[in-house]
């Protein structure tokens, strides 16, 4: 296509961000960024009984935390409802479509003789060829008229060529009786206003686009190209749902999941680029094309998350890494650091993002950084400090305040210290990690000093030795 891409996501505000939707959100932003088009973002809040303002705010908060930035303000569907409503009344002007005078009892009860007698359920309104002169002076719908005979086409770049007999399909309303819009009409009076060319969305909005086409096709409309995405499964192969566990993206962000990990694993998710599994988003935007989009429903797996999520914290900025996990512990209700813990936290970054799969892994090594004299220690470090164990690290205190501060020399001054003692480094190891952090597992003893620093180290030492 020559002209520029321009795709959309179109979230129903009844609930949260569901992680499908934010995989729908995700490769529409893809394709767009990947090529120097639009990615518009339309709340579809038609459904006012359903439609809430909190659940369209956790979206748009979502949205943020997996940096899906979106082109333009946000539309709001409901408020196009006059746009689409004139839509349908230029197309009964044209003859397109016809007043339906049918009541919802008259087609409740055809469907019913008609199930009863094991027939076709689908309504064919008595109304279609009724000349005006006939009308009663009674509330009606706007129907389109489908067409009858003949076959519809999907051309899908992700299903292929999907052929739907016109026979199958009805005189869908357009309008309702009370002169609301129904959601068919307003999605494809929105697309075209919006200028959207590719319409990217789960595969079980398939059959809409043959009904949906019949509204392009009778305005003259050019039809977008369509992909439709399979679903996104649990690890047991249904389909994904509450029983899975976290559903919504802001879930997974109090969970301690960082975005850019959770960007690679959704992209990955029903989409490949040869066998890479761990990518950038520059790297993304340049491969996803809706070709490499499989037909199949991809399975959820939480390794593989946790897996992709540890290799992003790994390659993280430090600065960034760190506002994200402040990011993290306000999503997740827990307090917030202080400024001191904060800077703390991004001094030791570089000792504590190697091998966290997730922030509340990387916290848990944070530990020395993060908390403050007197140290709560765990049972494993109260018993790595017996009386022998803290006499040696009395002992070892003068050594450590004449050493230079820089990890070569604490080294080179620790294994010297052992060595005159008859033993191993090793063995002085656990009781330093019960002085400095309170902990048995922690990172090395030469980043807990480092960063610390001379004096903080010192400080706990004395705590324990007198």
């Amino acid at each position: 296509m020559s002209q520029p891409v321009v795709t959309r996501f179109a979230p129903s505000p009844t609930g949260f961000l569901h992680i499908g939707g934010a995989r729908t959100a995700l490769f529409n932003w893809l394709f767009a960024r990947g090529r120097g088009g639009k990615f518009l973002l339309r709340i579809e809040d038609t459904d006012r009984a359903r439609s809430t303002p909190e659940a369209t705010a956790a979206i748009l908060q979502g949205m943020a935390w997996l940096g899906l930035d979106h082109d333009g303000e946000v539309v709001s569907q409901f408020e196009g409802a006059e746009r689409h409503a004139e839509v349908a009344h230029q197309l009964l002007a044209e003859g397109k479509a016809y007043k339906c005078f049918s009541t919802q009892e008259e087609i409740a009860a055809f469907r019913e003789a008609a199930k009863a007698e094991g027939k076709s359920t689908l309504f064919h309104s008595p109304w279609r060829d009724t000349p005006d002169s006939e009308h009663p002076d009674a509330p009606f719908a706007i129907r389109i008229k489908a067409p009858k005979d003949g076959e519809t086409v999907i051309r899908d770049q992700v299903q292929g060529d999907v052929t739907i007999k016109n026979a199958q399909l009805d005189d869908m309303i357009l309008l309702r009786s009370d002169g609301t819009p129904v959601y068919m009409l307003a999605v494809v009076v929105d697309d075209h206003d919006m200028g959207v060319t590719h319409v990217i969305r789960g595969d079980d909005h398939l059959m809409n686009a043959a009904r949906q086409m019949m509204i392009y096709e009778a305005m003259g409309w050019d039809v977008p190209v369509y992909a439709h995405i399979p679903l996104i499964h649990g690890s047991d192969g249904k389909k994904l749902s509450k029983r899975h566990g976290a559903l919504g993206a802001q879930e997974y962000q109090a969970m301690g999941y960082p975005a850019a990990g959770m960007r690679n694993y959704l992209a990955r998710l029903g989409w490949s680029h040869g066998d890479d599994e761990f990518f950038t988003d520059e790297q993304a935007k340049d491969w996803f094309d809706l070709d490499g989009i499989g037909k199949s429903p991809a399975r959820f797996d939480t390794k593989k998350l946790e897996n992709l999520c540890g290799q992003h914290i790994a390659i993280a900025d430090d600065a960034a890494l760190r506002q994200e996990i402040e990011a993290y512990l306000d999503a997740a209700g827990q307090p917030a650091l202080n400024d001191v813990q904060s800077q703390g936290l991004e001094r030791a970054m570089y000792c504590l993002k190697d091998r966290a799969k997730t922030f509340p892994e990387l916290l848990e090594k944070a530990h020395f950084v993060l908390t403050s004299r007197p140290l709560e220690r765990d049972a494993k470090a109260e018993k790595a400090l017996d009386p022998v164990s803290i006499g040696i690290l009395n002992e070892l205190t003068p050594h450590l305040q004449n050493a230079s501060w820089s990890r070569d020399e604490l080294e080179a001054a620790l294994n010297e210290f052992a060595a005159a003692k008859d033993t191993k480094f090793g063995k002085l190891a656990g009781p330093l990690r019960a002085v400095l952090a309170g902990r048995a597992v922690t990172p090395s003893v030469f980043d807990m000093m480092i960063c610390l620093g001379r004096e903080e180290t010192l400080a706990r030492l004395k705590d324990v030795t007198g």
